[in-house]
C-alpha cells in the first residue's frame, strides 16, 4: 500500500527550509522532500524520504507516484531572477517545464485517487511591470490582475504557471473524451522579497535586503546593489510560511479566487540600512 505524503520540491531553498521545520513537527504528516542539492542536515529528521534529483527528470518523478500517493505538492523549486536573467532559456526549462512536470503529476494522482490533490505554488511579485518610476508612484496599490506585463524571465515563468496551474484546475482535456470532473487543486500565492535568518538568499532581485542583514550580522561589508530611495514589500520567512500554510488549510469552497497577492512591510533600502544599522552598530 502507498504511502500519504507531502511532496515539497526546492526543498534545500529558503522556503523549503523554514516550511519542512513547521511541517514536520505535525506528528501525522509525511515528508517527501526533493531537490537538485544534497538536503540540509537539519532537516532530514522531519523526513520520511529525501530524494535528490531534477524535476525535469520524469523517469525519477514516475517513480514517486508508484511508491507514494501525494496528496498535497508544494512545488518551490525553481532559478530565481536574477539568476534567470544570466540563463534565461535554462530558466525556462526549469521554472516553465519543471512545473509542467508536478501539475502532469498531480492531475495523474488526483485522478486516480478519486479527488483533487493541492497544489500549492510561490508566486512572485515579478510578475508585474510597470515602465517607470513616475507611473509606478500614480498607479499605486494594484491587484493581482493589474500590469501583469512582467520584463524579466523570472516573471514571465511565474505568471505563465499561474495562468497554467488555473487550467489544469478549471479547463484540463476540457474537449477531450476523457475529460474528468477531478482536477488539481491549485492555489498561489505572490510573494514579496524573503527574508529569512537562518539561509543566505540566492539570485533574487530583492537579495539587497537580507544579505544586507547577513553581512552585518557577519561584521562584512556590503555594498547595495539599488539607490537608497528604492522600495520594495518584503515579508520575513516565518509570516510567509504562516501564508502558505493558511492557503493550504483554506476550505475550496471560501477561497474567491487562485491567485493571491501578499505582503508585510515596504522599507526603502535606506531605511532598511537604518534599521540594520541599528541592530548592528558596528556593521
Amino acid at each position: 500500500m502507498r504511502k500519504d505524503v507531502v511532496l515539497i520540491t526546492g526543498a534545500n531553498g529558503e522556503i523549503g527550509h523554514g516550511l519542512i521545520a513547521h511541517l514536520g513537527e505535525r506528528k501525522n504528516i509525511s515528508i517527501v522532500a526533493m531537490d537538485v542539492q544534497p538536503l540540509d542536515e537539519t532537516l532530514r529528521p522531519y523526513c520520511e524520504r529525501f530524494i535528490q534529483g531534477d524535476i525535469l527528470d520524469n523517469m525519477l518523478l514516475g517513480r514517486l507516484v508508484a511508491e507514494f500517493e501525494i496528496r498535497t505538492i508544494f512545488h518551490l523549486a525553481s532559478i530565481l531572477s536574477t539568476k534567470a536573467e544570466y540563463n534565461p532559456e535554462t530558466a525556462h526549462r526549469v521554472n516553465v517545464e519543471g512545473t509542467l512536470n508536478l501539475l502532469r503529476l498531480a492531475v495523474e494522482q488526483s485522478q486516480w485517487q478519486g479527488r483533487p490533490v493541492q497544489f500549492i505554488y510561490p508566486s512572485s511579485i515579478a510578475v508585474y511591470g510597470i515602465s517607470d518610476l513616475a507611473t509606478k508612484a500614480k498607479i499605486g496599490k494594484i491587484k493581482e490582475g493589474d500590469c501583469c506585463s512582467p520584463i524579466t524571465m523570472y516573471g514571465c515563468n511565474k505568471l505563465y504557471c499561474e495562468n497554467l496551474g488555473q487550467y489544469y484546475m478549471h479547463h484540463y482535456k476540457q474537449l477531450a473524451a476523457d475529460h474528468s470532473s477531478v482536477h488539481v487543486d491549485f492555489r498561489c500565492l505572490r510573494f514579496p522579497g524573503l527574508i529569512s535568518s537562518i539561509t543566505v538568499p540566492t539570485g533574487g532581485t530583492s537579495d539587497y535586503g537580507p544579505e544586507m542583514l547577513h553581512h552585518a550580522a557577519q561584521g562584512i561589508p556590503y555594498a547595495s546593489f539599488v539607490r537608497p530611495d528604492t522600495r520594495l514589500p518584503f515579508m520575513v520567512m516565518p509570516d510567509a510560511i504562516k501564508a502558505l500554510l493558511q492557503l493550504a488549510s483554506a476550505p475550496r469552497e471560501v477561497l474567491k479566487q487562485d491567485v493571491y497577492n501578499v505582503t508585510s512591510f515596504s522599507p526603502t533600502a535606506l531605511e532598511f540600512h537604518n534599521r540594520v544599522k541599528a541592530a548592528f552598530p558596528k556593521a
